[in-house]
């Protein structure tokens, strides 16, 4: 791959950078805000459980894509259309798990800037996801149905 090819973004190079960014923001908001966590509080514990749950769901997802696994949004040549395990709940299980371990990391935190950037990330994650499906569309023939079934980024809502 050649610094022209990233520059065109042909891979989707541009959302992978900008997911990194406010992955960062997220991790170091809490030393803007100068918050720190409270142990035994329930903004903790619920924090704690949607960590454990995004970090799974991404975890899962990745290992469903076995090879195919990419941070690029488009899919490399050697990937298949994987619609079963978590997929069969939602279509991008990765970004939905970095978002809920981004919002259960703001909630432990208690972080204002980190919840900001949490959304700004779920945005990002939703833009990258609308591309990405653009290009699945094209490289799978049921990826339409399979749109149909399953929701993008909520389970059972969006």
């Amino acid at each position: 791959m050649s610094a022209q090819d990233w520059i065109r973004n042909t891979r989707g190079e541009w959302y992978v950078l900008a997911q990194g960014v406010l992955v960062l923001f997220v991790l170091l908001a809490p030393a803007i805000d100068g918050t720190s966590p409270s142990l035994a509080t329930t903004t903790t514990v619920v924090g704690s459980i949607l960590c454990v749950i995004g970090l799974a769901l991404a975890a899962f997802g990745a290992r469903s894509l076995g090879p195919g696994v990419s941070p690029f949004p488009r899919p490399r040549d050697d990937a298949y259309l994987v619609e079963t395990g978590v997929y069969a709940i939602v279509r991008h299980p990765i970004y939905s798990g970095l978002t809920l371990f981004a919002l259960g990391y703001s909630l432990i935190w208690m972080s204002v800037a980190a919840l900001v950037s949490t959304a700004a990330l779920f945005v990002a994650l939703d833009m990258k996801s609308r591309r990405e499906e653009r290009w699945l569309q094209e490289k799978y023939d049921g990826y339409g149905r399979y749109q149909d079934r399953v929701r993008r980024l909520i389970p059972f809502v969006y």
